[in-house]
């Protein structure tokens, strides 16, 4: 479970994005209805999905049942929510500690996903068994910008291009911004899309050990292991993408949000503020 100083502000402002619904359906032809389950209580069932990673049935109980997380969670993602909630929560730390937009890197991760999917494929490294990447872009101190997910058989470079349009989202960017790339995108193909698009690129060369070439590249492996610590990201079960997606933008939310809180401890004070810094 996240601790209530980080589950508090999150569900402020996420309640801020759902429009206003009618406790009883209108539409019923008695004018009579079991009540709306609470958004706050369905909201509460997804930040528990997020970490224990189980499934719908086993997090249900007499407050809410799986069909109705399942169907709320729909509701959000048609409506754009998830999406929405990240921008404001990124835009908001731009503002209070600031994005290092100036170093960013991007790199593939590989993760089970035992029931395939929309975006799933061969893992390379699972003896054949399906699997998810996801192409992640964070800043200069982890902080997750965007992803690109495609199936584990695919290769790091072609997913650059699609990754790095993530960055259109962002607003103003610095003048000159560096890309940290490992091995795996050292070829002719990268180079000339960083050049095409005025980015400066820093990539390890081919045939050199990974510690003296890696630079600062090391942000998008601890932030792939930030998002792999939510057991719902680590082993994926979803199998449509836009469900897989909804559950990255929220766990992104989650780690900027206590990163925030924790460069904030030291210069802010607020009442909910936490005894110690997190």
């Amino acid at each position: 479970m996240l601790p209530s100083w980080l589950t508090e502000p999150l569900w402020d402002q996420f309640a801020a994005l759902l429009p206003e619904r009618p406790v009883y359906d209108p539409d019923h032809p008695l004018s009579c209805h079991r009540p709306r389950i609470s958004d706050r209580i369905v909201f509460e069932k997804m930040l528990q999905l997020l970490p224990f990673g189980c499934s719908y049935q086993a997090i249900a109980d007499t407050t809410c049942s799986a069909t109705t997380i399942r169907n709320r969670r729909d509701e959000w993602i048609r409506g754009g929510v998830f999406a929405r909630f990240k921008q404001i929560v990124l835009e908001s730390y731009d503002r209070i500690v600031g994005l290092a937009l100036d170093e960013i890197a991007v790199d593939g991760s590989i993760t089970k996903a035992p029931g395939g999917g929309e975006a799933t494929g061969r893992s390379p490294v699972d003896r054949g068994k399906q699997g998810l990447k996801r192409s992640g872009m964070p800043d200069g101190y982890g902080i997750p910008l965007g992803r690109v997910l495609a199936g584990a058989n695919r290769h790091d470079s072609p997913l650059l291009a699609s990754t790095l349009d993530r960055l259109a989202d962002l607003g103003p960017l610095p003048e000159h911004i560096t890309v940290n790339l490992d091995a795996g995108y050292d070829c002719a193909p990268t180079r000339a899309l960083l050049d095409e698009r005025g980015l400066h690129g820093r990539i390890a060369h081919k045939g050199e050990k990974a510690p003296i070439q890696a630079s600062r590249r090391w942000q998008v492996e601890r932030t792939h292991a930030w998002q792999n610590a939510f057991q719902r990201l680590g082993r994926c079960y979803e199998r449509r993408t836009t469900v897989i997606d909804a559950f990255f933008d929220l766990a992104d939310t989650v780690i900027t949000v206590r990163s925030m809180i924790r460069h904030a401890w030291t210069t802010r004070r607020w009442d909910e503020r936490p005894n110690r810094r997190p």
